[in-house]
């Protein structure tokens, strides 16, 4: 019977299974914080655990994907968008042969740090506190400062680069390919079960060339990924699908990300969060205990920044209700 822990067969498998671009879990650049190796995990699969156990991916399960606070049970929300985005971003390691669990710890990571509202909330923050607020920015704080997760450096550099390219590992650049196609495609499905959209509505050469159902238009997104990046140090899709993803993107952003039925509540939703922010920056003793310390240590705004942008969507309007909302009085 072999000696070996998991942890040190998963590291032997990885060198006999993977390509040789793969990032392997035995030469991660390591931890701000060293640990003790876990003798039945490697150290990718540890942090896609710790982001897993994460407070801020459990909040993810009533944020907002595109429609606000939808009544219907089958719209998604930021959590399952990003069981989505992991989904596809395994299936096109898994054919390229990388990194599977690095993969998946970026992708259950990449949108930790998303306001509330979707984008709504990310445009409210950067109005009210820093221009340059960001929702992958948030995502890296509250990995490595909020909830501090001590992840490896790898993950932590894949949720950075998630939105605008430039990961270091071909695993970090899948993620931002599957970030991608997993929005456009369940933003369509989404859009279809609103009424804004038909099938029909799609530009027919753009069915054309990526199919005119969700699970064929996906299936050819993925392969375009896998086709094109077989080989070389990054991470491509095959020029004729690239082109109409862009064209079907170019659509949906005009179709729905810019459609009343979904965009309508978004003003009401911005104006409230920074109402929120200017209250809570007024009046930092109100704030929990652990953002009143970034208060004292950083700054109050940045305190509110943060608290803001981690809460869910009902628990932002429940809590803008208490504060600005009179109660109707009941006398005896």
């Amino acid at each position: 019977m072999s000696d070996m822990t998991v942890r040190e067969m998963i590291y032997k498998n990885q060198r006999l299974v993977l390509s040789e671009r793969a990032a392997f879990d035995s030469d991660t650049k390591g931890r701000e914080f060293p640990v003790s190796p876990c003798s039945d995990r490697g150290e990718y699969q540890r942090d896609r655990d710790r982001i897993l156990h994460s407070k801020a991916f459990r909040r993810l399960s009533h944020k907002t994907q595109v429609f606000l606070s939808p009544e219907a049970d089958h719209y998604r929300t930021r959590l399952t968008h990003t069981l989505n985005v992991a989904q596809v971003a395994r299936t096109i390691a898994r054919g390229l042969r990388l990194n599977e669990d690095l993969t998946e710890a970026i992708a259950l990571g990449h949108d930790l740090g998303h306001t509330p509202f979707g984008h709504a909330g990310e445009r409210a923050l950067q109005r009210v506190y820093d221009s340059e607020f960001t929702h992958y920015k948030q995502s890296l704080r509250v990995v490595d400062k909020l909830e501090e997760l001590n992840l490896t450096w790898e993950v932590r550099d894949g949720i950075f680069h998630h939105t605008l390219g430039g990961a270091s590992t071909l695993e970090g650049q899948i993620v931002k390919e599957a970030d991608k196609i997993a929005y456009i495609n369940h933003d369509i499905d989404d859009a279809f079960r609103a009424e804004i959209l038909a099938e029909e509505d799609i530009p027919a050469e753009i069915r054309k060339t990526l199919g005119s159902d969700y699970s064929t238009r996906i299936d050819r997104m993925v392969g375009g990924v896998i086709s094109a990046s077989s080989e070389g140090e990054n991470i491509k899709i095959d020029g004729e699908i690239a082109a109409a993803i862009n064209e079907l993107y170019d659509f949906v952003n005009k179709a729905v990300y810019h459609n009343p039925t979904a965009k309508g509540q978004e003003d009401k939703a911005e104006k409230m969060l920074e109402t929120l922010y200017y209250y809570f920056y007024e009046h930092p003793e109100e704030l929990p205990s652990e953002y009143r310390k970034i208060a004292r240590i950083e700054s109050v705004g940045r305190a509110a920044a943060d608290y803001i942008s981690g809460m869910t969507d009902r628990y932002a309007i429940r809590t803008f209700r208490t504060l600005f909302i009179p109660e109707v009085w009941s006398g005896s």
